[in-house]
């Protein structure tokens, strides 16, 4: 988010505007540290039930949408982030890689500040529907059992009821690391007494040694399987040398 708020205060006069959403089941107060370590100025929302996933078609973060000031997308979900502020944040920009395709999506962001929609990096109404990915019977699907999993879960925790919707909802749609990287979280946080005091519990979602773990992936294995490249950079087990 500070990388998102440097450059809001940067355009801000231009007419752009940074709306932060959050895809949390667990509600606001999960997100409430991080927002307010960010100190934005920019609206902050949270959505508790995955609507960007079935609306926009979102299934991962960081993932921009680009809305002109007539409500129109100009360019639908597609992962993208700024240069990052603050040195830890950098040296991890450096491990993952991809710095210059950040610098260029900043360049873009600015041109469409400057020339709206005369920038070349705007798309029209029906290139949007082109580019936009066809919403298939198993991605439907795949919504209908993660509504239903979070549903059990706010009712019996993890329950056999709720892990079964939360995995039939990772089958049909695996690459949706949204609905995965809820549950993974979830499950850290319920495992540690449903407190995460340092703050990084949640980020703990992969299995540690021995330990029963419900689910038919983890992070490890979604990095492996959908970012090769980056999980060889950061020496995850399964991944192949970079």
């Amino acid at each position: 988010m500070p990388g998102w708020q440097a450059l809001r205060e940067e355009l801000h006069t231009g007419g752009f505007e940074v709306v932060d959403v959050c895809l949390e089941m667990a509600g606001p107060e999960v997100a409430r540290p991080f927002v307010e370590a960010a100190a934005s100025t920019h609206p902050s929302l949270i959505d508790q039930t995955h609507y960007m996933d079935a609306r926009f078609g979102v299934t991962n973060i960081p993932q921009v949408i680009w809305i002109d000031e007539n409500s129109t997308i100009v360019r639908p979900p597609e992962p993208a982030s700024p240069i990052p502020v603050g040195e830890a944040a950098l040296q991890m920009v450096q491990l993952v890689g991809r710095t210059e395709e950040r610098e260029r999506y900043v360049a873009m962001v600015k041109d469409w500040v400057e020339k709206g929609p005369d920038s070349r990096y705007t798309w029209s109404p029906e290139e949007v529907v082109a580019r936009s990915k066809a919403r298939s019977p198993a991605t439907s699907k795949a919504a209908a059992h993660f509504e239903l999993a979070q549903h059990l879960w706010r009712q019996e925790g993890f329950s056999p009821r709720a892990i079964t919707h939360f995995n039939a909802a990772h089958k049909l749609q695996p690459d949706n690391i949204t609905y995965k990287r809820q549950a993974y979280s979830a499950l850290a946080v319920s495992r540690s007494g449903g407190d995460d005091p340092d703050g990084w519990t949640r980020f703990r979602q992969t299995p540690q040694e021995g330990e029963n773990w419900p689910f038919v992936s983890d992070f490890n294995k979604d990095m492996v399987r959908f970012q090769p490249e980056l999980a060889a950079r950061l020496k995850l087990p399964g991944a192949g040398s970079s």
